[in-house]
Order: structure tokens, then C-alpha cells, then sequence
């Protein structure tokens, strides 16, 4: 079984979320339940919550779309729920929603902590344009924070911290008519957030989905490129030298491809996840994607690919021989979880 290629138009800030997030999306109820069962095994921590008990499970209309952990008794995910942007917190016993300071109509994509009172989301939000959104945890309260919004329609995709003065948050913006979404990254430099010169290719769209902050001086980044509705995308990968951005070559398959995850456990370990079009005249099916750092190049692994609609939306990794990644598949009976492992050798 195949699907029709996708053609028709919609707005270029949006178009590598909305051409993602179902996939990204059903990886997320999964990876919360793994936090729950991990972190209800384990003593809370040790910084005090002023929450009051809740479920172990909780209820709420809308969707989540990034977790971060910083300890088995303090988890944070954020997104939406149509009307706001969402966050909850698990403190090692239940989850509980958090109020934040977002305008109404927003919702957030991704969250990353450094420690139990330095925490940011990131995301966009909507007014008669929509804009980048950031929020920052102090330990008490979600407050936004400033950041560039380059043009009516821009909006932040993931964010990642290194310490408590070094973050960064990327995403896409429509620059103009004639060039369409561009890369969009935004620096935390302990003060403020400022825009980053980023590698944008030309041709029908480029946008991130994805950063890893290995250090100060150290950073990646994923997304793709010509990925505008009515084309097919080719991944993209971008590397922080501690000075500038700079695009590395990425391995797409014939039917290109987008990535959206990222783990490494050193410098020249890494891994990159998605999916790409395998294309067969007018028709394509989706497969996923694993591309390896070793230190030099980024190589395409080869992976799991059940159904005839499968993408990988996140991964993590604790060593040279174990790493994880979700997301979910289609065999046409509906929408799967899809796990695979990583065992030193090969994903299972």
C-alpha cells in the first residue's frame, strides 16, 4: 500500500510541524508512560514541590509533544491543548498541570532542564501572526522570556541546554515570498536570546526540528530541507564549532528525507533519527531513518521499517552499544507504537 504524493500549499512557518507531527506525536504517551513506570520505582527528589497530590496518570484534552527528565522525581512535558500551551510535572509520584505564562493560542514543542530550577519550553504562539515562544522554569514559576521573532510567521521547534547560561532553540521562519521557510536558531547566552546566522539550502523550504547541546562549544542540530508542501525533503544536519553554524553532509536516501531526533553519548557518537519517501512512480510509502555520527561522517544505518508507513521521531542513547528509538508505523489497520533498539550491531 501506498500514498498519493502530497501536493496543496499551507503556510511555510508550519510546514515542517504540520508534515511531522502526526509522526513525532505518537511516540510521546509512550515515552510519558516510561517515565511514570521508571520514576514510581524510585525515591523522589530531594528539592521540595509545592504540588498537591495527583494522579498517576494524568487526564487532560490536548497533546504533549516533548519530555525532559531531570532526576526520577522531577520530569516536565509540555504541548497544548488547542486553547494554551500545556506543561505537567512529575514529582515522583503523580503528574500535575503547571501554570505558565503563555499567551492564549499558543502551544509548545519541546522542553530541555538543566537542574530542578532552570528548565526552558519552546514552541510558538498565535495572534494575528504567530511568533516564536519561550518559557523559562526558575524552580518556582514558567515565565516567558523575549525571543527573536524574525518575521510574522516564525515558531521554535526544539531546544536544548548545556548549562544554565548556554542554550539553544531552533526552528523555521517565512522570510519571503521568493525564498520561502528558512532555518531559524536562537542562542541563550545567560542574558538573552539572540538569532544565530544558520545554513538555510534554497529551493522550496528548509526548517530544524531537532537540537543536541553537547557543550558550549559543541552543538547539532537536524531538520530538512526543499521540505515545503508539493516536494520531497532531503535531511539536514548542521553542526555549532563554538564559533558558526555550518551544514555537514547528511545521507538521504533517493527519496530524501527529514530528521527530527537526536542522541549522542560522546563526540564522535551520535545518532540522528526520522523518516524518508520511498518513491515508486506517483506513489510513496515512509520509511524510517537512522543516520550514525562516528567522528567524522554521519553514515546511514541500516533499520526497522514495519508496514508500509513508518517514522522514527525520537531517540536516546546511554552508551556505544545501547540506544533507543520510537515513533510509530502503519500497516493500514490504523497507527502502531514502533520501538527499535540499538545492540551494538544493529537496531532490532
Amino acid at each position: 500500500m501506498t500514498s498519493p504524493r502530497p501536493t496543496g500549499g499551507g503556510s511555510p512557518a508550519h510546514m515542517l510541524q504540520l508534515a511531522t507531527r502526526s509522526v513525532r506525536l505518537a511516540a510521546v504517551p509512550l515515552l510519558l508512560a516510561g517515565v511514570v513506570a521508571g520514576a514510581a520505582s524510585a525515591a523522589p527528589a530531594a528539592a521540595a514541590r509545592t504540588e498537591s497530590p495527583g494522579p498517576a496518570s494524568l487526564t487532560t484534552s490536548g497533546q504533549l509533544n516533548g519530555v525532559a527528565a531531570v532526576s526520577a522525581g522531577d520530569v516536565w512535558a509540555v504541548g497544548g491543548t488547542g486553547s494554551g500551551a500545556l506543561i505537567e510535572h512529575w514529582n515522583g509520584t503523580a503528574w500535575q498541570q503547571v501554570p505558565n505564562a503563555a499567551p492564549a493560542g499558543s502551544s509548545l514543542s519541546s522542553v530541555t532542564a538543566t537542574s530542578a530550577s532552570d528548565a526552558w519550553a519552546v514552541g510558538e504562539t498565535f495572534s494575528t501572526s504567530t511568533k516564536t515562544l519561550v518559557l523559562h522554569w526558575n524552580g518556582t514559576t514558567w515565565k516567558r522570556v523575549p525571543s527573536p521573532s524574525p518575521s510574522a510567521s516564525a515558531s521554535l521547534s526544539g531546544v536544548a541546554a548545556s548549562s544554565a547560561s548556554s542554550a539553544w532553540a531552533v526552528g523555521g521562519y517565512d522570510a519571503s515570498i521568493s525564498s520561502g521557510n528558512v532555518t531559524l536558531i536562537e542562542r541563550w547566552n545567560g542574558i538573552a536570546w539572540k538569532q544565530v546566522p544558520s545554513p538555510s539550502p534554497t529551493g522550496n523550504g528548509a526548517g530544524l526540528s531537532g537540537v543536541l547541546a553537547i557543550s558550549a562549544r559543541s552543538a547539532w542540530s537536524v531538520g530538512c530541507s526543499g521540505c515545503a508542501f508539493g516536494g520531497f525533503a532531503v535531511s539536514l544536519i548542521e553542526r555549532w564549532n563554538g564559533t558558526a553554524w555550518k551544514q555537514v553532509p547528511s545521507p538521504s536516501p533517493a527519496g530524501g528525507g527529514v530528521l527530527h531526533g537526536l542522541a549522542a553519548v560522546s563526540a564522535s557518537s551520535a545518532w540522528a533519527v526520522g523518516g524518508y519517501y520511498a518513491v515508486s512512480g506517483d506513489s510513496f510509502s515512509v520509511k524510517t531513518l537512522i543516520e550514525r555520527w562516528n567522528g567524522t561522517t554521519w553514515k546511514r544505518v541500516p533499520s526497522p521499517s514495519p508496514g508500509t508507513e513508518a517514522s522514527l521521531s525520537g531517540v536516546a542513547a546511554t552508551s556505544a552499544t545501547n540506544a533507543w528509538a520510537v515513533g510509530s508505523s502503519n500497516s493500514g489497520s490504523g497507527s502502531n507504537i514502533l520501538i527499535v533498539r540499538w545492540n551494538g550491531t544493529t537496531w532490532k
